[in-house]
């Protein structure tokens, strides 16, 4: 599970949030392009914007439940 005591200082403030187990393997940033993106230099994904629309949530939530190191996490500073 995600810890956001470990969350990337890239995430930008809110719900979502990845911490530092990622591994960079694409899964969340193919699922939810809108809201996850990669951090080249470190080799990791962040979420660069929030979900805004339903669908983004939707998205966000899948990349979540499908993120393989459990390294995305959903209860960031609201």
């Amino acid at each position: 599970m995600a810890d956001k005591e470990n969350r990337y200082e890239d995430n930008t403030k809110g719900k979502f949030f990845v911490d530092d187990q990622c591994i960079d393997c694409d899964l969340c940033r193919e699922t939810a392009p809108d809201n996850f993106t990669r951090q080249e230099d470190g080799g990791y994904s962040y979420v660069y914007k929030q979900p805004e629309t339903d669908e983004e949530r939707a998205l966000c939530e899948e990349a979540l439940e499908g993120c393989p190191v459990e390294a995305i996490g959903d209860d960031g500073d609201e």
